[in-house]
């Protein structure tokens, strides 16, 4: 086989199988072809996006502008923001896990099981000490047991890792309720990150509001730009109060410019696609994306439950839970599976895809399993 028949099947193999993915978070009814004639230029982020450097073949005006919208969306103080465009969320989690340890470095980090893995993976490398919280029967994380974990150790600061949209059940945790956790226990010294990585993009047009954001009581929030909005390749976006960040800047002498970022070389082509995504859509464009998908879950949910599969969604959720399918039938449709199974109806999954899903339920006569 040759390069070109290699390249062929391997495009045929991906066209049918995109056409199968509605068990996981990622959007695929982008069109970035304006945009293509920009990947003949090597376009790096280094640095810092709000700091010049030597190196001009990048898209950090594009990338502060990316910064500037969510941070609109994510209400933060106009003069004490900022934030950079990542390679995706665990790169995102690592840098709010990164800037809190700088501010607290005997702190011990307090997370649900609920919790994305890559969290303890970023705790691990960051080498910081974690109690894991139990969650609640939703996938929420359980406050009665966070106050009594945090009651034990008053006596260290707290970094407090929340998430908005957990991976299976997208359950959303308040940030309001683990603020006023940590001010009735008098514990000063804490820090909270919200991994908004899916539900971030849509979170301020929840109706009934969850809180999550700054005015909250965040102080970094993370979310993927490959996800809700799409892309075709990981990105994501980190945003935190800029007097936490300027606590942790390095000069960096050869580049001309401080480093205030993980990877220090980025990639710029995802700044530039985030920016354009959301100048085509606009605030308004992203709040009716989100209504079309909450449309095709309770959609969803309802065929389920029609056919005696009992179906459900946490408030304001796209995503669909209900029990384990057969092997055959996840296979097909990739879907993510734990205790129970998941469809995440992201924009571009359509109530054709759903109906389709439904008659090969019916027609294998997959029994129903127990949510137990």
């Amino acid at each position: 086989m040759n390069n070109e028949q290699q390249i062929e099947e391997l495009l045929a193999k991906l066209i049918q199988e995109k056409d199968r993915v509605i068990g996981y978070p990622v959007a695929k009814d982008f069109d970035y072809s304006g945009l293509y004639k920009f990947l003949e230029h090597p376009i790096n982020n280094v640095g810092d996006p709000y700091e010049a450097n030597t190196y001009k073949v990048q898209t950090h005006e594009m990338e502060r502008e990316v910064v500037d919208f969510f941070a609109q969306l994510f209400r933060a103080e106009p003069k004490d923001y900022w934030g950079y465009v990542t390679n995706g969320g665990s790169e995102s989690n690592l840098y709010g896990l990164y800037l809190a340890r700088e501010l607290y470095p005997k702190a011990m980090v307090y997370f649900s099981e609920s919790t994305h893995y890559s969290v303890r993976k970023n705790i691990h490398l960051l080498n910081l000490s974690s109690i894991t919280i139990r969650s609640q029967e939703n996938g929420e994380l359980d406050y009665e047991d966070l106050e009594n974990t945090l009651q034990l150790n008053r006596d260290k600061p707290a970094i407090v890792l929340t998430t908005f949209g957990t991976t299976m059940t997208e359950a959303k945790d308040d940030v309001s309720k683990v603020k006023g956790i940590l001010k009735k226990l008098a514990i000063q010294s804490h820090y909270i990150h919200c991994d908004a990585a899916l539900a971030g993009a849509y979170g301020a047009f929840i109706e009934p509001r969850i809180p999550f954001d700054f005015q909250d009581g965040a102080d970094s929030i993370s979310i993927s730009g490959h996800k809700f909005i799409g892309s075709p390749f990981p990105s994501g976006v980190i945003l935190a109060k800029r007097s936490l960040r300027d606590r942790i800047a390095r000069s960096i002498s050869y580049i001309g410019s401080l480093d205030t970022t993980i990877t220090g070389s980025r990639n710029g082509h995802s700044a530039l696609f985030l920016w354009y995504a959301i100048k085509k859509m606009g605030i308004q464009g992203l709040e009716a994306r989100y209504r079309h998908s909450l449309e095709t879950a309770e959609y969803c949910k309802k065929e389920l439950n029609n056919i005696g599969i009992p179906a459900w969604t946490n408030k304001g959720a796209i995503t669909v839970v209900f029990p384990k399918v057969s092997h055959s039938i996840k296979e097909k449709w990739q879907l993510a599976t734990d205790e129970a199974t998941h469809i995440i109806c992201m924009p571009n999954v359509t109530k054709s895809q759903i109906d389709e899903f439904i008659l090969d339920l019916v027609s294998e006569k997959a029994p129903v399993a127990s949510m137990a």
